[in-house]
């Protein structure tokens, strides 16, 4: 399957819009629509649903976009680690990221490695939990950033910094009215939420704070990334839970933040490798992290 197919139907998912992931991808929207045709046809899926003059992923549509991801993710890592060799680097951390992390944060720590140590090459791609996992048992990747602890053997997963979780909701909306939300006020309206069975990280997390609602949930779909979430938020689907500075960084004037009311919940974000004794390119990448979290070793052995 040519690589082109993959990165057109990453564009179109993205953006949920043809025109826009044209416009993205700087060609006409002809050959995009004809290229998603194709795709589905030769996968023999429907990838998108077109109805109701609104284009959105099928469940199996979501699937293949984290699956496009990694595959693009390899190829790039595959190109980058050729023109490193070619240039002589061999010094040099993989390092994955979910969709669904502040990512000031994470530009600050690449930012602060960048000034202590120019001469490391890091190379970041963003996947999903699961994929992160898949990728350091492989030995695809050094680190992974995920907002998940529970890793299977053979890897080990510290908790490096926590963020205050947000109700997100659509510009014009009814909670907007009150400077901070109750879940019971929350959970009334329909949900957009991480889908369990993609494994993304923060599903779990979120999903023991609402297990607390007395009221039954109405969940009106489920997605695999953040940028879907934000998408469907905005057009009016409903509400969703996320890390407020994340979504504020990416300043869209169609969705809008709320804190909850209460004691704020908080997500972990956790430091994923694999066990044993870290490379000294690692090992000091993980204590720029420790120093950045202001977290020292006895808290991170604790």
């Amino acid at each position: 399957m040519e690589l082109r197919l993959l990165r057109y139907f990453v564009a179109v998912a993205e953006e949920l819009h043809f025109a826009r992931a044209a416009e993205r991808l700087g060609i006409e929207q002809s050959p995009v629509s004809r290229a998603m045709r194709h795709l589905e046809s030769r996968l023999d899926v429907q990838l998108f649903d077109r109805s109701a003059n609104q284009t959105r992923l099928t469940w199996a549509g979501q699937v293949f976009l984290g699956e496009s991801r990694r595959v693009l993710a390899t190829v790039e890592q595959a190109v980058s680690a050729a023109k490193a060799a070619a240039q002589g680097y061999q010094s040099y951390l993989r390092i994955a990221i979910c969709d669904s992390l502040a990512q000031p944060r994470i530009a600050t720590l690449l930012a602060r490695s960048r000034e202590e140590e120019p001469e490391l090459e890091i190379r970041v791609v963003e996947l999903p939990f699961s994929q992160q996992l898949k990728g350091l048992h492989t030995d695809l990747l050094d680190v992974g950033f995920a907002l998940s602890g529970v890793v299977n053997d053979g890897l080990v997963a510290e908790p490096m910094w926590i963020d205050q979780l947000s109700v997100i909701v659509p510009a014009r909306h009814p909670l907007l009215a009150h400077k901070d939300v109750k879940l019971a006020d929350a959970v009334k309206f329909p949900l957009v939420l991480c889908h369990p069975d993609a494994a993304s990280g923060c599903h779990d997390q979120i999903q023991a704070l609402l297990d607390g609602a007395e009221l039954p949930l109405k969940v009106v779909d489920h997605v695999t990334s953040l940028g879907v979430m934000l998408t469907l938020i905005g057009a009016g689907y409903g509400i969703g839970f996320a890390i407020a500075s994340q979504v504020q960084a990416l300043n869209r004037p169609d969705i809008a933040t709320r804190p909850l009311a209460g004691a704020p919940p908080m997500l972990a974000t956790y430091l994923v490798r694999r066990g044993g004794e870290p490379s000294e390119p690692l090992k000091r990448f993980i204590s720029r992290v420790k120093r950045l979290s202001g977290r020292t070793a006895d808290q991170a052995d604790a």
